[in-house]
């Protein structure tokens, strides 16, 4: 039996990297950039204005000009403006060639094609230089996951195609005889399969591709079949079977069909009988089948695989700090994930941390990780915590 840490490490080193795929920009959202991508212009293209009023060569107290045209966005003025001579502009126009400042329209009185400059113009040129938001060459850095902001910086780069990184097909395969489909009638000794769907929504949250396939019931043709389907998965995961009892069909029987285990069983609970490997081309993960420990190893250990695949850092689902409103006992030998809500500005790990109430973990907004043999902790002091919201 392993420790998380050292299971997270074996799980990254199985980890392939997926290949590069070209996107349209408006497809690009929630993608992961996988190259850095450069302006191909500048922005603004040239000294624009950042107020309505008159492009001046001079500014002066008092100073009367005549007023010899007109500059406006997508509409510039293009004849110099020299001593003596104004022109009307607009945000964002082009400043005609000449100007050294913008006069705000509220310190210009104007009589027809004439202006004259007040007794106190404000102390600022309201140009924006060429180039003062990026110039041509200026990138966005590859390895982040590309959001509505990004877009906007991109698109007013002028780059229409975006390199990102293939999104990882994940098969997800539930196991087991005592499992329907949800909108099924279970028979008397059955249950429906709930772990597949919860994980399918997952990796859709971290942007892979999940795949879900049929239900393997406990005998080799089966499972062979499931793995067969699952041809062209980057990433296999495989829910229950794991233990070593008699009706554990992934860990009897998934070495006959292939599967090269890395290691199995991790020091954690729940979900201490977990296993990985490689299935051919694919990785493997194989979770437990109680419900609670299949979603809090999908938290733990399936959705860092993902971003690494993705491209993103390898590393550990990201971890907070947060005070406990009620006291804990101390910890048992096994890194614990404790289900927990925030309540009255603090953390409260429930009352039963039983790996099969997914009803306790519908209602948690965190996961209270407690290390090894951690001691007792009173009301007050900080833990860390998974966000699982």
């Amino acid at each position: 039996m392993i420790s998380v840490s050292e299971a997270l490490e074996r799980l990254f080193a199985l980890a392939r990297p997926l290949g590069i795929e070209t996107v349209p920009l408006l497809q690009a959202h929630g993608r992961v950039l996988a190259q850095d991508v450069a302006a191909m212009r500048n922005q603004p293209p040239f000294d624009g204005s950042a107020m309505d009023g008159y492009a001046v060569a001079r500014v002066a107290p008092g100073l009367r000009l005549r007023v010899i045209g007109e500059s406006a966005a997508g509409h510039g003025f293009y004849q110099p403006v020299k001593e003596g001579e104004a022109v009307r502009i607009f945000t964002g126009a082009p400043v005609p060639e000449g100007a050294k400042a913008v006069v705000i329209q509220e310190d210009v009185t104007r009589e027809g094609d004439w202006i004259t400059i007040g007794d106190t113009p404000e102390d600022n040129d309201h140009i924006r230089p060429t180039g003062g938001d990026f110039r041509i060459g200026d990138t966005v850095s590859a390895g982040r996951v590309i959001g509505p902001n990004d877009i906007a910086l991109m698109a007013s780069m002028n780059i229409a195609d975006v390199p990102v990184a293939r999104r990882p097909v994940v098969a997800l395969i539930s196991t087991g005889d005592e499992l329907v489909m949800p909108g099924e009638t279970p028979g008397p000794d059955q249950i429906i399969a709930s772990n597949t769907f919860g994980l399918h929504a997952l990796m859709r949250d971290l942007g892979a591709e999940p795949r879900l396939l049929p239900i393997a019931r406990d005998n080799e043709a089966s499972l062979r079949t499931a793995f067969d389907l699952a041809q062209g998965a980057d990433l296999i995961v495989t829910i229950g079977g794991a233990s070593v009892g008699d009706h554990d069909v992934v860990a009897n029987l998934a070495p006959q069909l292939g599967f090269d285990q890395s290691f199995y069983k991790v020091a954690m609970r729940p979900g201490k009988p977990l296993m990985a490997g490689r299935f051919g081309a694919a990785m493997m993960i194989g979770l437990p089948g109680n419900p609670v420990s299949a979603m809090v190893c999908g938290h733990v250990f399936v959705a860092p695989v993902v971003r690494a695949m993705l491209g993103l850092p390898a590393g550990a689902a990201p971890r907070r700090t947060g005070v406990l409103a009620q006291d804990l006992p101390a910890n048992g030998p096994r890194e614990h994930y404790m289900r927990a809500r925030f309540e009255d500005g603090g953390l409260v790990a429930f009352g039963s941390q039983d790996s099969s109430l997914l009803s306790i973990l519908g209602k948690a907004d965190a996961l209270i990780v407690r290390m090894p043999k951690d001691g007792p902790r009173s009301a007050g002091a900080r833990v860390e915590y998974l966000p699982i919201r």
